[in-house]
């Protein structure tokens, strides 16, 4: 028998550590391949971690709650062969941890931390007075650059770039507005439930915050007909999931019109870094997908302009199915360049969604109602029932202007008004 090493796999560029949240398997307990092993947590997304091998658990290395970093060994398993037939008996090698210029603290600072404080040029004695909130007190990503945006109100306003996430702090508030930046407490009355933020609720809360003090919302809305499309759908949807094994919903249509309207409109498909625009090469589409547990995430399709309508459909419905199980990887929930909400599975007209930063839009598509409408016809105008939606986009006012944003919707919309009823899938 050997000894595998199970590693805390790379999920990512910016992710260089996760929290244990979970042992699925305990020691002695029998571990199938590709079985998951333990759920792990970064601040992007919840995950499992499987077993490349199958064999025995018979050592966990970090507690529940513990932060562990990228390519630590978490686990031991015993598995068959001998030690000519399996990396395993390799252990890997202890690395120490970046530090700041002349630390001397004794406070566990993971190495992302570490590199902005170093960055920023944040002493050893500001970072120790740091209040962490994550696992034991640890400071995390987050906290550090709260404290940056705190020291906004005593220095002049300046860029803090860190990794995924770009933070500019803002600029000093009206001296009559300071005294009261800190909201009142609220009124517990008797009979409230006082219910705490899990993990996830926090990261979004955080985040959606983040994004309205970062970018100026600007919103449009058009109303489309998409007659065309429910009828086209209505006839080749029983046909499409005989075919291809899975169901086609209206997402995957929403989804490819949006790509096309990229590519016509690529200065949509952007980020922005303090002063500079990056243009992105790839349209990496994310849609929002509501959990059992009523938190959000959203999985993104990557290149999703080269897809045809059966893989947009079929990378829809497996993203979205593993959303709901908690099974998507990091990566998968990365690199988004645009996002789409559908806001109309709730049955809801309109919505201002909040831009999923570091993107400078996102799109929000209405339910799909049947409505009286005037039409042109060669023998005059006629009023006929038609099924119409309302698209709703917010986007980020200091790189998308009313024009761009606006004209961008409307071909969003043209797309979808246009489509073939006679199409091929």
């Amino acid at each position: 028998m050997a000894k595998y090493n199970l590693q805390l796999p790379k999920m990512g560029e910016s992710v260089s550590e996760a929290t244990i949240i979970k042992w699925l398997k305990q020691p002695g307990d029998q571990i199938e391949a590709d079985e998951a092993v333990l759920e792990i947590a970064t601040d992007k997304v919840d995950s499992d971690v499987p077993s490349p091998f199958a064999g025995v658990l018979i050592e966990q290395r970090f507690k529940e709650n513990e932060v562990a970093q990228i390519g630590d060994v978490v686990a031991v398993l015993e598995i068959a062969g001998d030690e000519h037939e399996s990396p395993a008996e390799t252990e890997v090698p202890y690395v120490p941890q970046p530090t700041v210029a002349g630390t001397k603290s004794a406070r566990f600072y993971s190495p992302l931390v570490k590199n902005i404080a170093s960055e920023e040029g944040i002493s050893d004695d500001a970072l120790d007075k740091i209040v962490g909130t994550g696992a034991e007190g640890r400071v995390t990503k987050q906290d550090l650059l709260n404290y940056l945006a705190s020291l906004s109100n005593s220095a002049p306003s300046q860029t803090v770039v860190s990794h995924e996430i770009i933070y500019t702090p803002p600029l000093p508030e009206p001296q009559a507005q300071i005294k009261n930046t800190q909201p009142a407490p609220p009124v517990i009355a008797a009979g409230d439930e006082i219910i705490e933020m899990d993990r996830m609720r926090k990261i979004i809360a955080d985040h959606m915050v983040y994004s309205m003090h970062t970018a100026p919302h600007v919103c449009s809305f058009v109303e489309a007909d998409v007659t065309n499309i429910v009828q086209w759908r209505n006839k080749i949807k029983d046909d499409f999931e005989k075919r291809e094994g899975t169901k086609i919903t209206f997402t995957p249509l929403f989804i490819e019109a949006v790509a096309k309207a990229l590519r016509d409109f690529p200065m949509v498909n952007v980020s922005v870094n303090g002063t500079q625009i990056i243009k992105k090469k790839n349209i990496n589409i994310g849609m929002a997908a509501a959990l059992p547990t009523g938190n959000l995430i959203v999985p993104v399709i990557k290149n999703a302009d080269q897809l045809n309508l059966v893989g947009i459909t079929k990378a829809v419905n497996d993203l979205a199915s593993r959303a709901r199980q908690n099974k998507l990887r990091p990566d998968e929930i990365q690199e988004g360049t645009f996002t789409l909400t559908n806001i109309g599975a709730f049955g809801n007209i309109m919505g201002t969604p909040i831009i999923n930063q570091p993107q400078v839009a996102i799109l929000a598509v209405g339910t799909i109602t049947k409505k009286p409408a005037v039409l042109e016809t060669e023998f005059g105008d006629v009023i006929a029932v038609r099924h119409k939606m309302y698209l709703s986009m917010s986007y980020d006012h200091r790189v998308v202007d009313g024009a761009l944003g606006g004209t961008f919707l409307k071909r969003v919309a043209d797309y979808l008004e246009n489509w073939n009823p006679n199409r091929e899938y």
